[in-house]
């Protein structure tokens, strides 16, 4: 199968989940994830908002705020084409919908962390395989940014539905993989 076509078909096996199963999957995953958080002591964690079926991660950010985590969420860089900053996400950080109707944080500069400062990094993707591989929407944003992280600093973790699990993915030079990957039914680890 192309890029594409595995692309397409996962998105909609994802959206395909009734609401109930949407929801009973993210907390189950949600729970496996803060067990990673905390396993590494992690303080300022990248998150997302989920997006077209994605794994829901609203009740995750309330438990990490609760813990004094600090989240940060991805927000296209205004000026590197192709390039995210994170941006410190608090319970009144002014949302908007940037050109793929996606709700980021506003620009703030005094809230903005470098991937080196964060400790952990959540991805959201498409699908990924047995080796650690990811596929995004196809920007490259999450490629570009995960190639910035040395020797697991900070540490790089897909988050997806089972179903979007695929044997093999085809992959390009610039695909980065990812160290673990966790799923409401699983840790992989590469």
């Amino acid at each position: 199968m192309s890029r594409d076509s595995i692309r397409r078909h996962i998105r909609q096996e994802r959206n395909a989940l009734s609401q109930a199963e949407q929801n009973q999957l993210a907390l189950i995953a949600s729970r496996h994830l803060l067990s990673e958080i905390q396993r590494i002591s992690a303080k300022r964690v990248a998150l997302y908002l989920a997006f077209d079926g994605e794994l829901a991660t609203n009740k995750l950010i309330k438990a990490l705020w609760k813990l004094d985590i600090e989240v940060y969420l991805p927000r296209l860089h205004p000026f590197a084409k192709g390039h995210l900053l994170f941006i410190r996400y608090t319970a009144d950080t002014v949302m908007i919908n940037n050109r793929f109707n996606i709700a980021e944080p506003k620009l703030d500069v005094g809230n903005i962390a470098t991937v080196e400062q964060l400790d952990m990094i959540v991805t959201p993707l498409v699908a990924f395989d047995n080796n650690g591989n990811r596929m995004g929407m196809g920007g490259g944003y999450y490629d570009r940014t995960l190639a910035q992280v040395i020797d697991n600093k900070p540490l790089a973790v897909g988050y997806a539905h089972d179903c979007q699990q695929v044997n093999v993915l085809p992959i390009e030079y610039w695909d980065v993989p990812l160290p673990v990957i966790i799923t409401p039914t699983r840790r992989l680890a590469i």
